[in-house]
């Protein structure tokens, strides 16, 4: 069955080709048309053989074709399309086709779908560890998702950006962004549950810059922004932290971690800032030792 789809979709990709490179046709634009529509079919003969690779390439062509025809909307189309064959198989392939998409979505004024696919690669980025190109999509996610009215996209996008602020050390960065989403959140019934999770965030980021006045008013500033705050566990575990730092006790900082984990588990990206404001205040115990 594989085969026979394979053998299929190769001579309907030999037909387009020929139509477009074939000069016995009068008409041109008609040409490109009639091998976008031989395209299709090869490629979804290919898809049916679980051909990603060659289902891919065609849908590039097909791309291509509708170019020719002046139809960047369809052209864009048909490189999703690729996009989502490759990611079958490896992003490598899938990154690229989706750059193409956004950049002919946006050209047409089509911004909600440039924003869409913008999200996926920065997932797709994500997957492969790469904060950079992962925060930067996400951000531009946002932007073109913004005027939208998308509220709730748009504070998704951003939190990712402000997630990998952190990753990379943009501890002031994130702090805004958090603090940003978090003022947002509380003007919507559906999204203020959100807030102490956002503020728990921004804390951990200020943790991360080891200025324990900076901490102190930081969470006054939380208070004001939401006066409910300091009434949650994320107000009290930050306090606490922040107690541990002003008397550099590693123990009481270690402690503090895990009395608030044993009731809320700590997602990966939390452990990991922790454990860096932990190691820097293991680092000033261990040189105030050596001082005395």
């Amino acid at each position: 069955m594989a085969e026979e789809q394979i053998a299929k979709g190769e001579e309907f990709a030999r037909k387009a080709e020929r139509k477009i490179f074939c000069g016995c046709c009068a008409v041109l634009g008609s040409n490109y048309e009639e091998a976008a529509e031989l395209f299709k079919k090869s490629a979804t003969s290919f898809k049916l053989a679980k051909s990603w690779d060659k289902a891919g390439s065609v849908y590039i062509k097909l791309s291509k074709c509708h170019m020719k025809l002046d139809s960047k909307y369809e052209a864009a189309n048909a490189y999703v399309d690729a996009a989502h064959c490759y990611k079958k198989i490896s992003t490598k392939g899938a990154i690229p086709c989706l750059k193409q998409a956004v950049t002919l979505f946006t050209e047409v004024g089509r911004h909600v779908m440039a924003a869409k696919h913008c999200k996926e690669i920065g997932e797709l980025y994500e997957l492969g560890q790469d904060a950079e190109n992962a925060k930067t999509y996400f951000e531009r996610a946002a932007e073109l998702y913004e005027p939208e009215d998308a509220t709730t996209t748009v504070i998704q996008c951003k939190a990712k950006v402000a997630q990998f602020s952190a990753q990379l050390k943009e501890f002031q960065k994130a702090m805004k962004i958090y603090e940003d989403i978090a003022r947002q959140s509380l003007n919507s019934n559906l999204l203020k549950y959100g807030v102490r999770g956002y503020l728990l965030n921004s804390g951990i980021c200020q943790l991360c810059l080891g200025d324990v006045v900076a901490i102190n008013n930081t969470l006054e500033r939380y208070q004001d922004l939401d006066p409910t705050f300091s009434r949650t566990r994320e107000y009290q575990f930050l306090a606490d932290l922040a107690a541990s730092i002003d008397t550099e006790d590693v123990e009481k900082f270690t402690r503090a971690v895990k009395e608030f984990e044993s009731a809320t588990p700590l997602d990966a990206w939390k452990s990991n800032l922790l454990l860096r404001v932990k190691d820097a205040l293991k680092a000033r115990e261990m040189e105030d030792g050596d001082l005395t």
